[in-house]
C-alpha cells in the first residue's frame, strides 16, 4: 500500500465512527437533497437537457485542440493575454511574476478549486503575497487552516456552533454569534479588503470559444467585487472548462445550478471578455486567463476515460456517494474527493499514490445517475482498476493472491477441494486482515449449492 493508501484508511476511520461529523454530513447534504427536488422541477424534460450538454462537452473534448486555440485567439482580440500552464508549478510562477510585475501586496479571490488543486494561497504567501478568500466558505476554512471540504460547499463539515466558536478564536467575536451576524461582520471586513487589493484572482465555470470570454457563477457578489475594484484580473482554468459558445449557457448555467446547490440559476452569473475597453468606465486594466493541463491531457488520450474532462463541477456525484457521505472530503487527501475525485486523481496525480480512491467505491451506480453530464462514474472507477492492474502496481503478494483465485474460480472441481473445514481455515488466516477488523468474516458451509445439487439430482 502507498502512503496516501494508509492514511486514506486511516483517517477515514476515524471520520466514520466519529458521530458528530456524520450527524453534520448528514443534516447539510439532507437540505441539499431536498433543494435538488424543488430546482428540477425547472425542467419540462430533464433527460433531454443532460444528453444535449452530454454531446456538447462530449465534442469539446474530442476537438480540445480546435476550441482551446479558438478561445485564445478571440480572448486576444479584446486584449487579454493567455498563458499556458503545464503544470502546477509553472501557472504559480506566472502568476507570481505579474503580481511582483504591478507590486502586489495582496491579493482578493473568489471560490475556485483550480487555485486549490495549485496550492495558490500557500505558493503567494512563500511570494510574500497575502491572498484573501471572499466566498463566506472559503473565508471560514481559510481562517481555520483547512482546504475546502467539498467542491461547491466548502464549509459543508461544520455546523453554525463551528463556525462562531472559530470567529470568536481568531477574531474575538462573540461565541454565541448568529450565521447573519458573522456574515455582516465578513462583509465589512472584505469591503476594505476590497479597496485595497492590487489585484483580483478568479476560476472560470466555463471557457466560451466563440466569445473569447470566461464565465463565472456565484451566489454572493464577492467574484464579481474581486475583478470590479482591481486593476489586475488573473483567472485559473483547467483546460477542460471550455463551452463551444455563448448559447450554451443557457443550457449549461441551470443545470450547474440545480445539481450544484438546487437553484433554478445561480444569483450573480457574469461573462467577463477581457480588460476595461476605451469606452468603458470601470473594469481591471489587465486581465489574464491561465489555461492549467496539470495532468489533463494525460487523461484525455485515454480514450475510455477521457469523458470525466467534461464534468462542470457540480458536486452532485459527492452528495449522493454513500462512501463520501460516510468519510466526507477531507479524508480524501485531494483537492476533488467523492467519486469525481476518485476517477480523475490518479491520472492528474499518479496512479501509483491513488489508486485506493478507485476501491473506495461500492460501485451503486449512484454518481452515474444523478451526473448532469452523463459521465459513467462508476464504469471509470472499474477502468482505473483495471489499469493500475496493467501498470504493475499491485504488490506481488496481491498479484499471486487473485492469480491463484482467479484459477479456482473458473475450475469447478478446484472450487470443490479443500472441503468447508480447509476453505474456512483460509479465510480465518488469510483474509482477516483484509476482511476489516469490525466485520466478521463469513463461514463456508457444509456442502456447496453444486454439491447440493448434485445429491438431489442423483448425479455423480
Amino acid at each position: 500500500m502507498s502512503l496516501q493508501s494508509d492514511k486514506f484508511l486511516d483517517d477515514s476511520e476515524v471520520k466514520v465512527f466519529d458521530p458528530e461529523h456524520r450527524r453534520k454530513l448528514a443534516f447539510n447534504i439532507a437540505q441539499y437533497d431536498k433543494k435538488v427536488i424543488d430546482g428540477k422541477h425547472q425542467y419540462a424534460d430533464l433527460e433531454t437537457a443532460k444528453l444535449r450538454a452530454a454531446a456538447l462537452k462530449r465534442k469539446v473534448i474530442e476537438n480540445m485542440d480546435k476550441y482551446l486555440i479558438e478561445f485564445e485567439a478571440n480572448f486576444i482580440k479584446r486584449g487579454g493575454k493567455v498563458i499556458w500552464a503545464q503544470d502546477a508549478d509553472e501557472a504559480i510562477r506566472e502568476i507570481v511574476a505579474i503580481l511582483k510585475r504591478v507590486d502586489c501586496k495582496m491579493v482578493v479571490k473568489s471560490k475556485s478549486m483550480t487555485t486549490e488543486e495549485v496550492h495558490l494561497n500557500q505558493n503567494l504567501e512563500k511570494a510574500g503575497i497575502e491572498s484573501v478568500e471572499t466566498d463566506l466558505g472559503e473565508f471560514i476554512v481559510q481562517q481555520r487552516d483547512e482546504p475546502p471540504y467539498h467542491i461547491v460547499t466548502p464549509a459543508m463539515h461544520l455546523s453554525k456552533e463551528d463556525v462562531a466558536k472559530t470567529f470568536n478564536e481568531k477574531f474575538g467575536l462573540p461565541p454565541s454569534s448568529t450565521p447573519q451576524e458573522i456574515t455582516l461582520w465578513v462583509r465589512n471586513r472584505l469591503r476594505a479588503k476590497y479597496q485595497v487589493a492590487e489585484a483580483g484572482i478568479t476560476g472560470a465555470n466555463f471557457l466560451i470559444a466563440d466569445t473569447g470570454a470566461i464565465a463565472v457563477t456565484e451566489n454572493e457578489g464577492n467574484a464579481f467585487m474581486s475583478v470590479a475594484f482591481p486593476k489586475v484580473h488573473i483567472a485559473i482554468a483547467g483546460i477542460e472548462k471550455l463551452i463551444p459558445s455563448l448559447t450554451d449557457l443557457d443550457l449549461f448555467w441551470p443545470l450547474l445550478a440545480t445539481h450544484g446547490t438546487g437553484q433554478n440559476v445561480t444569483v450573480y452569473n457574469s461573462i467577463m471578455t477581457g480588460p476595461r475597453q476605451p469606452d468603458e468606465k470601470d473594469g481591471p486594466e489587465e486581465m489574464y486567463v491561465v489555461l492549467l493541463d496539470n495532468g489533463r491531457t494525460e487523461l484525455l488520450a485515454q480514450e475510455q476515460q477521457r469523458e470525466a474532462l467534461a464534468c462542470i463541477r457540480c458536486g452532485a456525484c459527492l452528495n449522493g456517494c454513500p462512501i463520501y457521505k460516510g468519510v466526507g472530503g477531507h479524508a480524501y487527501g485531494t483537492t476533488y474527493s467523492g467519486p469525481i475525485g476518485s476517477v480523475i486523481t490518479p491520472h492528474l496525480r499518479g496512479m501509483e499514490e491513488f489508486r485506493h480512491l478507485s476501491y473506495a467505491s461500492s460501485l451503486c451506480g449512484k454518481c452515474t445517475e444523478v451526473c448532469p453530464v452523463k459521465i459513467e462514474l462508476h464504469k471509470h472507477l472499474l477502468f482505473n482498476r483495471r489499469d493500475s492492474v496493467k501498470e504493475g502496481i499491485p504488490t506481488k503478494t496481491e498479484r499471486w493472491t487473485f492469480t491463484f483465485w482467479k484459477k479456482a474460480m473458473l475450475s469447478r472441481k478446484l472450487m470443490n477441494k479443500g472441503g468447508a473445514k480447509g476453505k474456512n481455515f483460509i479465510l480465518q488466516n488469510f483474509f482477516k486482515t483484509q476482511w476489516g477488523s469490525r466485520r466478521e468474516l463469513p463461514r463456508v458451509a457444509p456442502k456447496s449449492f453444486n454439491e447440493m445439487w448434485k445429491e438431489k439430482m442423483g448425479m455423480k
